[in-house]
């Protein structure tokens, strides 16, 4: 027996307390994990801190360190950093819990494209992460050493580091989703692949100013920021002309039979 691709499977019907409490034990169950992950990377804290903070410390001037201006920062800094480590590590558990809880409400087509799209979606935000740290820092970084004034020693606060990494982190990983939402927005019909191939010019000019902001004032950060926006929304625009391509198709042989 096969499963007609428009409706939802079937599947026991669940009061509004029983969604409430199948809620609630995901919940408990990803909160689990992260307290887990959390516990067992606590004793490299540390450590952590130190491969996060590698990318400036490589450049700052001989005999120059980071500092804590905090007398508390020495001690919840790396701990802070810890957390979100282990936030990025159960990621993909979260999301599993997530899509768990909400796939028996799913029509078997949308369940087909979901799965790829929770898939590329951490996939694409670790990337961006990865991209921002082995990339970015290293250019950004020497660009900040190199223009600080005659006389002024370098030696960035860890909160304000970890503050300002986390902030790139998020930014970059998010900018990395661009394939994702240009893909459901040809696959929803709110903009067709058309009117995208049109609007190149101005997405392309759109991507430059967005580096503009993220990255300080030279031409090769920029671009360094710039170039990946733009191959990732050609990626977006990639997927979904092969998705409207195989639509069209079945299409077709469900007019034929």
């Amino acid at each position: 027996m096969t499963t007609n691709p428009i409706e939802p499977e079937a599947r026991p019907e669940l009061t509004i307390v029983g969604h409430l409490v199948e809620l609630r034990d995901r919940i408990l169950r990803c909160a689990a994990a992260l307290l887990l992950v959390f516990l067992s990377l606590i004793y490299f804290a540390n450590d952590i801190y130190a491969f996060v903070a590698y990318p400036l410390t490589s450049v700052l001037p001989p005999d120059t360190s980071m500092i804590a201006i905090d007398p508390t920062s020495p001690f919840f800094t790396p701990f802070k950093l810890t957390f979100y480590a282990a936030l990025f590590v159960c990621a993909p558990y979260i999301l599993f819990q997530v899509w768990a809880f909400i796939a028996p409400g799913l029509y078997a087509n949308e369940k087909s494209l979901a799965i790829p799209l929770f898939v590329s979606s951490v996939l694409l935000f670790y990337a961006g992460m990865a991209f921002a740290y082995y990339v970015l820092f290293g250019v950004v970084f020497s660009f900040f050493v190199s223009v600080a004034p005659e006389g002024i020693a370098v030696a960035p606060d860890i909160a304000s580091y970890l503050n300002f990494v986390l902030k790139i982190f998020f930014a970059f990983g998010f900018a990395f989703e661009i394939p994702i939402a240009v893909f459901l927005m040809i696959w929803a019909g709110i903009v067709d692949i058309k009117s995208l191939e049109g609007k190149r010019p101005y997405i392309i000019v759109g991507c430059f100013v967005v580096g503009m902001f993220l990255t300080p004032p030279d031409p090769f950060s920029q671009i360094i920021m710039a170039l990946p926006m733009w191959m990732l929304f050609e990626t977006g625009v990639f997927c979904g002309k092969v998705y409207m391509r195989k639509k069209h198709e079945q299409e077709q042989e469900q007019e034929q039979e």
